[in-house]
């Protein structure tokens, strides 16, 4: 019986047509969520975006409850002011990896829990595009290394062109990996970028889906993991049902596919997550 749900955002339930599931899921997707959380199954937004950037989705679907957010850095229940975890990067690191990526000409944010930062001399169209996926404007600032000083970061994110640019960005990434953790994920209206999603050691959408199933009492065999990404296994196979979308990273599909308990439902933009929720009678 499935208790709860681990739910990942870009590309699951947001897709790239703008006015339709775009910034924010179709109505359709809002209002099952709403009837699913209504009915004592909780359902835990998972993404590598802050908080804020995903508020008009919990309160419209009214999801009381703990949400994965910044790739697993902080986990919050932001309609009733209630954050579980923070996890903060030592800020001698951050400043080091800030300024690597800076050095190679990467156009690099910086978020702590409540807002992020870009520096002045990097604004482009890149910033508009990430506006919209965020909904929030970014603190602009002269230099991200003299503010990265002042600050406590949950993120740093590095923003590869393309899939050859990430591997360049990856190459960098190597003498922080005893203190850092680098994952990387993609949303349907700005590829071909990909998004370094930098954190503290050990912090990972796995990692907090973990906790929030021991706080909420719920054993992760109820839950059910939904993701699109290679990278979202890892807090999908955790749980004891899984699920996807036919726009997802084939991976996944492939291991997905060799769960009992599993369903690949049609594309985000034909709300293919519906699917997913009739198959599991949900």
């Amino acid at each position: 019986m499935i208790k709860g749900i681990i739910l990942d955002v870009d590309g699951v339930i947001v897709g790239e047509k703008i006015g339709y599931n775009s910034p924010y899921p179709h109505p359709e997707v809002i209002a099952r969520l709403k009837d699913i959380e209504s009915r004592g199954i909780k359902v835990s937004l998972c993404t590598a975006k802050p908080h804020y950037a995903i508020r008009r989705i919990i309160e419209d679907a009214k999801l009381h409850n703990l949400h994965i957010t910044d790739g697993g850095a902080v986990i919050i229940d932001p309609l009733d002011n209630v954050i579980l975890k923070a996890h903060f990067i030592n800020q001698d690191v951050a400043t080091e990896v800030i300024e690597l990526y800076l050095e190679h000409g990467v156009y690099t944010e910086v978020y702590t829990a409540n807002e992020y930062l870009i520096q002045k001399n990097q604004t482009s169209e890149l910033t508009q595009l990430h506006t919209h996926i965020l909904q929030t404007k970014p603190l602009v600032v002269e230099s991200l290394i003299e503010e990265s000083r002042k600050l406590d970061i949950v993120k740093i994110m590095p923003i590869a062109k393309h899939e050859t640019d990430k591997a360049r960005l990856t190459e960098l990434f190597p003498s922080f990996s005893n203190e850092l953790t680098l994952s990387w994920g993609v949303h349907p209206v700005a590829l071909p970028h990909q998004f370094g999603i930098i954190t503290a050691k050990g912090i990972s959408k796995k990692q907090a889906a973990l906790e929030i199933a021991e706080h909420s009492q719920i054993s992760p065999e109820e839950l059910l993991g939904i993701g699109d990404s290679t990278s979202d296994w890892q807090f999908i196979g955790q749980c004891g049902y899984a699920g996807t979308v036919s726009n997802s990273s084939e991976e996944l599909k492939r291991l997905i596919s060799t769960r009992k308990n599993s369903y690949i439902g049609d594309s985000v933009d034909v709300n293919g997550v519906l699917n997913i929720f009739d198959h599991f009678s949900i």
